[in-house]
């Protein structure tokens, strides 16, 4: 099983020297924060925002923010959270609306070094930019709602909506943890000639994340999991959100399956 990782506070206010420190306002009447609607929990925590522009006083692309483009920074709203994603470490904290500005609280993060500077840099750009109040409005023109951040210093953050499970299945799912063999096995699909599914089977899990009772039967899956890619030869213990499909396909699952996080993960040998 992998270790836990250790949640230290994140020191903002050494990373608020990595944004440029101008004096810029906040932005003028007419532009699209000033215009854009102040966001609601239930719009935030409906949608993953990833990071699409971001720009400094200047109107220069802050590169610095984009240094991982097949994996774009993202931010998670939920509850009275907000968490960062695909930046170097995991990092989060609590946050609210106050008079059009994101206020977040002090900010936990994993600890891991990473080789790549730039990432470790990343952390700290979006630290600064987190705990400075910036100020935050949301649009929705075109097909994804768009949300932005604004700074002090002038620099701009758009960020685009990507729906949520739970907003594109229309509730919340069930949380339930699947163990995945290390290879798959055939299975029957009437359009589909020498298929091959992920061989997995139920395991549980007390309140102290303990597994606790007996795992069920291993049976072929007869579908993908959302969000998972399966290596041959490795063997997983997935947390997973089952939704329940109100048009499923024909010939196909009335559940869905999301992966949540990855528990355990083994090599397993020929």
């Amino acid at each position: 099983m992998r270790s836990p990782l250790l949640l230290l506070p994140l020191a903002l206010a050494v990373c608020v020297s990595a944004l440029p420190a101008h004096g810029t306002q906040a932005p003028p009447p007419g532009s699209t924060a000033a215009t854009a609607a102040e966001p609601d929990v239930a719009l935030l925590g409906g949608y993953h925002w990833r990071l699409t522009q971001a720009s400094d006083h200047g109107g220069q692309r802050i590169a610095a923010l984009f240094v991982r483009p097949d994996k774009p920074l993202q931010l998670d709203f939920g509850g009275n959270r907000v968490n960062v994603r695909n930046s170097c470490n995991g990092m989060g904290g609590s946050y609210h609306i106050e008079n059009g500005h994101l206020v977040v609280g002090p900010m936990m993060h994993t600890m891991m070094a990473c080789p790549d500077l730039a990432l470790n840099q990343l952390d700290s750009l979006v630290g600064a930019t987190l705990s400075g109040r910036p100020a935050i409005a949301v649009s929705h023109e075109g097909a994804h709602p768009q949300l932005q951040l604004r700074t002090a210093a002038g620099d701009t953050l758009d960020f685009t909506g990507v729906p949520t499970a739970e907003t594109r299945y229309g509730g919340p799912g069930v949380t339930e943890f699947l163990e995945v063999a290390a290879q798959t096995v055939p299975c029957h699909h009437p359009l589909m000639r020498n298929r091959q599914c992920l061989s997995v089977r139920d395991v549980h899990y007390d309140a102290n994340g303990l597994k606790t009772g007996t795992p069920g039967h291993w049976r072929p899956l007869q579908q993908d999991i959302e969000g998972y890619t399966h290596q041959p030869g490795v063997r997983n213990v997935l947390r997973v959100k089952r939704y329940t499909m109100k048009h499923p396909p024909a010939d196909a699952s009335a559940s869905a399956y999301v992966l949540d996080m990855v528990v355990e993960s083994q090599t397993v040998a020929h």
